[in-house]
């Protein structure tokens, strides 16, 4: 039996033109092409309209929402903005219903800051936030400090070693997902293909 398809939705979690959160993630994502077992959606949050909460959800909502429940796993990337995370990531985790749809999927996070210590404390935020609506949010988050030298205009890294890290963002999602994730749906496929049949016993 071949592996299953993995899909991998990143999110690029900032609104402003130019932004070096998607410069990052498209290394992410970049790394992720070269998987050819791997689909990939990508959400850009300047491209969006998601509702606020407590209001009816936007068409744009309800595809973001899907698109996160066919995922097998998910990239949450995000700036740092005055201590946390964005508030369009906010608002894009917010329009994911209760329950999450974020709910039992792998997450991991990548965050950047111009400041010398990254965006430690916006991962730190968002990981919270992932944990308490029932992500697998991965250990190792990559910080990305003093993004606005590390990225030339054109989106070129300028740092192989912080590059690496950043490619290693998709890898280790990978990693992950084909050590716990395939191997569940396989068994899954098996079990329901030995119902269908009539072979599971009392």
């Amino acid at each position: 039996m071949g592996n299953p398809k993995i899909r991998i939705l990143t999110v690029s979690g900032s609104a402003r033109p130019g932004n070096f959160t998607a410069k990052a993630l498209e290394l992410v994502n970049d790394e992720l092409g070269k998987d050819p077992a791997v689909g990939l959606d990508v959400i850009d949050l300047t491209q969006i309209a998601l509702s606020l909460p407590g209001q009816e959800p936007t068409q744009d909502a309800e595809r973001a929402a899907k698109l996160v429940t066919d995922a097998t796993g998910v990239v949450l990337a995000t700036p740092e903005y005055h201590g946390s995370f964005s508030s369009g990531m906010k608002l894009m985790i917010d329009n994911l219903g209760f329950p999450s749809a974020l709910s039992g999927k792998p997450v991991a996070l990548l965050g950047v800051a111009a400041g010398q210590i990254g965006a430690i404390k916006a991962l730190e935020h968002l990981r919270s936030v992932c944990s308490h609506v029932g992500a697998i949010v991965l250990p190792g988050p990559v910080s990305v400090a003093g993004v606005n030298r590390v990225f030339d205009e054109t989106g070129k890294c300028l740092d192989e070693t912080i590059e690496k890290r950043i490619r290693g963002v998709a890898t280790n999602l990978l990693d992950y997902i084909r050590g716990h994730i395939c191997p569940r749906i396989a068994l899954e496929e098996i079990v329901r293909k030995s119902e269908s049949n009539g072979v599971v016993g009392n």
